[in-house]
């Protein structure tokens, strides 16, 4: 067939514009490509990069009511942490929320159930473990890849994979974990050595000694204002535990974690049975041995008698009533500043007592990482909880605590290498001791604090260096400086200087079953031990207790733990 010659050359001008278009398009497909692998290789993320534009981020926060040492002007939302985050980053902090300690995890749950997140808040790990399965929080894999500061990156590294592990879901990382000092596991026995020594009484180093220590504080007026007003050993108040558990495992104020490991009971942790198989703690007979000699205690009148319904154990603390408790290396930075102000001789010194049996000292231990930053899922700027953390890590030490405890720093996580403070303590004995020049200390950055410790050391101490008696301090000088340093010559030193044979839980974080049964369990065993101690039910209804935690789900657990652990 014969074709028109104008056919054949419509035909071709189609063709060509057809070529024409497919070749626009794949050099505009090249182009994209090229511009986008050009801004990813020469401009690189900036942990510490400030924003041109301010940006806002609204956050939950934790606020204690009770805190004083904000000055004058200041607030929680207004203050020196929130300031250097503005003029560093040009972030401006709002609030979403805030709550008080006894609070906020009622806050947390509420904003989870509700779907109403704020920007980023600081949460545990059941609250991470909901929000990943209500697919309500970012991704936040590339943030942290990108914008992880060189030395929170070593410093998680440091923890040996437990920190990114416990943020992992499916391959993503969902928050950002903290990792901090091990010290943080374990809960001293803060004495009143003033009152020991009017009473002509020595570190009590038993459970026995311990009694007589308590009873002694209770009777003999050992504050000399003839009032019938003084608590031998403080409780926990309503917004802390009778111990540290494995989901919980620091920082536990005014429990009675020492009592429990003097008597090899370790309730709240997942231990090794005789069988070589899991088991929890709190069914073991050295529990309710425990529980006995507590209630005991409560019933002699030697333990805080408001003990359970108390606000704030620190008051009692601060006005000067108690004599002892049992807390972390860090309570100058808790109630003993306050308690210091408020009386100049209250020479609280910290001890690793009591011991064992055997003479040992035997603590519970803490995981590394407890909490995690979250940030909601449509934000649009997830990295800038990550500049938030890496400002704090950078210039802590710039910060005064005396002028607000770094609690109001916004999404505050503790990142330190697990050997931080007992680092901290040695080098300023030695720098005390003329030993060694705080320049010995400075090229080591991932101890974010120790030059500024070195350097301001002999602001605050005073002669004889090598004794930490609360006269031989100048705390008018820099109360700041004072905290942190009596935090390590005194909280941490009995870490130091005594062989720690120290007890781990299996697991720290929860299983499948766990999700459903643990709040319901815990509350079972909480509100059981309570009464205990309390003596409102009796000693072996602690048998009953065991009986319902493996009727109610802890069976099933335990087996969950064991595939776990295996």
């Amino acid at each position: 067939m014969k074709v028109n010659k104008s056919v054949w050359g419509f035909l071709a001008i189609i063709f060509i514009l057809l070529l024409v278009a497919c070749s626009n398009e794949e050099t505009a497909t090249d182009k994209e490509e090229t511009d986008n692998s050009t801004t990813k290789s020469t401009e690189p993320a900036d942990p510490f990069g400030k924003y041109e534009e301010t940006i806002t981020i609204a956050i939950g926060q934790e606020v204690d009511p009770s805190d004083t040492s904000l000055q004058d002007g200041d607030t929680p939302l207004d203050n020196q942490y929130t300031r250097h985050v503005m003029e560093n980053l040009n972030i401006e902090v709002e609030h979403a929320f805030t709550a008080s300690p006894s609070n906020y995890d009622q806050k947390v749950s509420l904003a989870i159930a509700s779907n109403d997140l704020p920007d980023a808040m600081v949460v545990g790990p059941v609250e991470l473990r909901q929000m990943v399965e209500a697919d309500q929080i970012a991704d936040l894999t590339e943030v942290y890849e990108n914008y992880a500061s060189p030395a929170i990156k070593e410093i998680i590294d440091s923890s040996n994979g437990v920190a990114l592990d416990s943020v992992t879901f499916d391959g993503k990382i969902m928050a950002l974990p903290n990792s901090q000092a091990g010290a943080d596991g374990v809960h001293n026995l803060w004495i009143r050595q003033d009152w020991l020594d009017k009473l002509g009484l020595e570190p009590p180093e038993t459970i026995e000694e311990l009694k007589e220590v308590a009873k002694a504080f209770v009777e003999q007026d050992p504050d000399g204002n003839g009032a019938d007003d003084t608590i031998g050993l403080a409780g926990p108040d309503t917004s802390n535990k009778l111990y540290a558990n494995f989901i919980e495992s620091t920082n536990n104020l005014y429990g009675f974690d020492g009592i429990f490991s003097a008597l090899h009971a370790y309730p709240g942790y997942w231990l090794e049975g005789d069988d070589g198989s899991p088991v929890y703690g709190s069914i073991l007979p050295e529990t309710k041995e425990a529980l006995e000699v507590l209630r005991e205690m409560y019933s002699e009148g030697l333990i805080d008698p408001e003990m359970g319904v108390r606000e704030d154990s620190g008051e009692s603390i601060i006005s000067g009533n108690t004599g002892m408790f049992f807390g972390p290396f860090w309570m100058p930075y808790g109630p003993l500043t306050d308690a210091v102000k408020t009386n100049p001789d209250a020479n609280w010194q910290s001890y690793a007592l009591p011991l064992d049996s055997n003479g040992e000292y035997t603590p519970h231990l803490s995981t590394t990482t407890t909490q995690f930053v979250v940030v909601r899922k449509d934000y649009e700027h997830p990295e800038a909880a990550m500049k938030i953390l890496n400002n704090l890590l950078a210039n802590e030490s710039e910060f005064d605590p005396s002028i607000g405890g770094p609690g109001y720093y916004p999404l505050r996580l503790v990142y330190a290498p697990a050997d931080e403070m007992e680092v901290t303590t040695v080098a300023l004995r030695e720098v005390l001791a003329g030993t060694k020049q705080p320049e010995d200390f400075y090229d080591m950055p991932a101890y974010k604090l120790l030059k500024s410790d070195v350097d301001t050391i002999f602001d605050v101490k005073l002669e004889p260096y090598d004794n930490m008696a609360i006269q031989y301090w100048d705390i008018e000088n820099h109360l700041g400086q004072w905290t942190r340093a009596y935090s390590a010559l005194v909280g941490t030193a009995p870490l130091v200087d005594t062989e720690i044979n120290g007890v781990k839980s299996l697991i720290y974080s929860q299983t499948k079953t766990m999700e459903d049964r643990w709040v319901n369990l815990k509350k079972l065993e909480d509100e059981t031990f309570l009464k205990i101690i309390m003596g409102t039910e009796p000693l072996d209804s602690f048998d009953q207790f065991v009986e319902d935690w493996k009727q109610q789900g802890g069976e099933q657990i335990t087996n969950e733990v064991a595939e776990a652990v295996q």
